[in-house]
């Protein structure tokens, strides 16, 4: 990719026009070390944290099953200078993403510990709410661009329903600290199922959109026939193991039962979704017998109720090709996101590799998000 691919920001400002507005929807943070979550633990589990550590259903305490593309998939430049991993200070994010791209608003994901994937489960629930403590006390409260995502137990649906609603509506001086309720994807059983049906009740309640970041240990491998040799595979496979979650969550009925609830699906690219959607369609409509609780086809529901974060941006040698996916998506279903600070981050300027309208550009970069999330 070169400075003369797709939007350059740089070039519009220069000759005078307006800057766009831009919403980042995937922006990592991170602790400094796990004693940054001490101060929001009970002394029991401030305790057991230094006993047993984070313990999730893998034999890899410390990594990932796979080495990734980069020191803490992270780009090189990203180590912030007074120490600690990419993405754990403020100050060195606002000066690398938020001021430097003119962001105005980045919606955060936290990727690890997770406390969906703990397996003592009464201490996921006490992360949970530490991790969503130290959020507003050490992001949101001193940055009112950033806002986080609520961050469940979610394989314990009422704690989950009880920090969203604990959360919901939560402010602080510069405004609402939380616009999303963030789930993992690699759970125990499929997304759709009725043990996660309360949590999903709760989010629309609250009016807050499901967040599916690709993420979580489930203890099980990310394709469906077993574990990959090489990373590039496990990379690859993250857009299948979406892919399931989506149809999962349709042809369950979750969506025809609770018609409020937005879904937001983060870090799979979207280049997938209309063959995705026209296989399901054609499956939906030679097992109607069996699906009698789901009563339109399956792409309409994703034209509708899924929206899809643009990285991992796909990059077809013919640009059209990739005018012609977001045609068939709908250009209101596609949020700008780089993943900084990932080693495959999507630079604003270079993200789409075709001519873009001016209205185009508006909805994809913010407007979408604007309308999603609530934000302006």
């Amino acid at each position: 990719m070169t400075p003369d691919d797709g939007l350059v920001l740089a070039d519009r400002a220069a000759r005078g026009e307006a800057r766009l507005k831009i919403i980042d929807c995937d922006v990592h943070h991170a602790l400094r070390s796990a004693a940054d979550l001490k101060p929001f633990l009970a002394t029991r589990w401030q305790e057991h944290l230094d006993r047993y550590g984070f313990r999730v259903p893998t034999p890899f305490l410390s990594s990932p099953q796979y080495p990734k593309g980069a020191p803490a998939l992270s780009r090189t430049d990203s180590w912030p200078p007074n120490g600690g991993p990419p993405g754990s200070d403020l100050a060195f994010l606002r000066e690398q993403l938020l001021d430097r791209w003119g962001i105005s608003f980045g919606l955060l994901h936290f990727l690890f510990p997770g406390a969906m994937d703990q397996r003592n489960q009464s201490f996921g629930n006490a992360l949970a709410r530490a991790l969503n403590e130290w959020q507003v006390e050490h992001w949101t409260r001193h940055e009112r661009r950033l806002k986080a995502g609520i961050i469940l137990p979610g394989e314990d649906a009422d704690a989950a329903v009880a920090e969203i609603e604990h959360w919901a509506g939560h402010t602080t001086a510069g405004g609402g600290d939380f616009v999303q309720v963030a789930l993992a994807t690699h759970t125990i059983e499929l997304l759709g199922r009725r043990r996660y049906w309360r949590i999903y009740e709760a989010a629309a309640a609250a009016g807050l959109p499901l967040c599916l970041h690709t993420m979580g240990y489930n203890g099980r491998a990310v394709t469906p026939a077993g574990w990959p040799s090489f990373y590039v595979e496990e990379h690859h496979e993250v857009a299948i193991s979406q892919q399931t979650v989506v149809a999962s969550l349709i042809l369950e009925g979750v969506l025809e039962r609770i018609p409020d609830l937005k879904v937001v699906i983060v870090e799979a690219g979207f280049a997938w979704v209309p063959g995705f959607a026209w296989r399901l369609d054609h499956y939906w409509s030679r097992f109607r017998d069996e699906l009698e609780h789901v009563t339109r086809p399956p792409s309409e529901t994703i034209r509708e109720r899924f929206w899809f974060t643009s990285q991992p941006a796909d990059e077809p040698e013919k640009p059209e090709q990739l005018r012609q996916t977001m045609d068939w998506m709908g250009w209101d279903r596609l949020l700008f996101a780089t993943d900084y600070p990932h080693w495959d981050m999507d630079n604003p300027e270079h993200a789409f590799r075709m001519p873009m309208s001016d209205e185009e550009k508006r909805m994809v970069f913010a407007g979408n998000a604007e309308r999603v999330y609530g934000l302006s």
